[in-house]
């Protein structure tokens, strides 16, 4: 009898990473052993766009599965460059955790009671600019570190709010703390907020006939919609790029339909629209959608921020 393979998982050292990874391994129900794997960006203190930005804590996972070290990847969806690897496929999207961002505030304050003045940490230009662009007349502060880091600057006094993904703090079971779900009409979160990608090597087919179990299609539909506006924008992840799809039943049959925004990042201006296409052609939706900001000058407001960003703001 053929002894049952096992299925070696790469994931970052954090908590956040290992317990997304635990929660793959659960699913698979097969022979598994989790793998970790040290990042550039876990190794060193400086921001993402000090390190080169897009894909640094993603290359040493994708090292050690071309190696043959491990046998997946799991890796939060919007760390991942939008180029293609080669050699390597993203075998599943699993259902998506809600992509929207989160508030954790002192008092439990909401965004709109936090009075003017008040240090709000973020690591994004996203979430930076798009808060500036509120008018609240919040001092928005540059953040780095893990989870624990960013909520125990709030509970320490240092700052009087902070704003993380809703995913990461659910995934942990830190969400009771969190103050309020933004709006997405107020902040849209990061192309595939919220989503897992599940990477192989493009020519196992045994592992990839254990992972296709994980597939949720309107989760990779949606995600599919949102990194094409990132690709079409030639955008990574220290641009101030927000987008969210969903997938709904259309006169036609299910269609995706896709908003995405631009904005300054002193929060000046900003450019927003939205698109809705056939799921079977969600990447159109995205380009399309893209070609529409760059006409309305998000090609500028990039540029802008690429400048600002040699201060160095992370993505996370």
């Amino acid at each position: 009898m053929t002894a049952t393979r096992t299925i070696r998982i790469g994931t970052r050292a954090s908590v956040l990473a290992r317990t997304q990874t635990q929660h793959v391994a659960d699913a698979l129900g097969a022979s598994v052993q989790i793998v970790p794997i040290v990042t550039a960006g876990d190794r060193s203190a400086a921001s993402v766009s000090q390190l080169g930005g897009t894909g640094v804590f993603v290359s040493a996972l994708r090292e050690a599965l071309l190696a043959g070290e491990i046998d997946v990847a799991v890796h939060s969806f919007k760390d991942l460059p939008t180029a293609p690897a080669d050699g390597i496929v993203i075998g599943a999207v699993p259902v998506r955790e809600d992509p929207r961002d989160a508030l954790v505030a002192r008092d439990g304050l909401t965004l709109g009671e936090l009075p003017q003045g008040a240090r709000v940490g973020t690591g994004a230009p996203r979430r930076a600019a798009q808060l500036r662009a509120l008018g609240l007349g919040l001092q928005i502060l540059d953040l780095r570190g893990n989870v624990d880091t960013r909520l125990g600057k709030v509970s320490s006094g240092e700052l009087d709010a902070v704003v993380l993904a809703l995913a990461g703090l659910r995934r942990l079971g830190r969400d009771g703390e969190v103050s309020e779900i933004l709006d997405p009409i107020q902040v849209l979160p990061a192309p595939a907020q919220g989503a897992l990608a599940i990477e192989c090597r493009a020519d196992d087919e045994h592992v990839l006939a254990a992972v296709a179990a994980l597939e949720h299609a309107d989760s990779r539909a949606a995600v599919a919609a949102e990194r094409a506006v990132l690709a079409a924008l030639e955008a990574g992840c220290s641009a101030p790029v927000g987008a969210l799809a969903v997938v709904a039943e259309g006169d036609d049959g299910p269609e995706v339909f896709l908003r995405a925004s631009v904005t300054a990042v002193d929060g000046s201006a900003a450019v927003r629209q939205s698109a809705t296409g056939a799921v079977t052609d969600a990447e159109g939706v995205g380009r399309r959608l893209a070609a529409g900001l760059l006409a309305d000058g998000a090609d500028q407001m990039m540029a802008a921020t690429q400048e600002s960003g040699r201060d160095g703001e992370s993505s996370t």
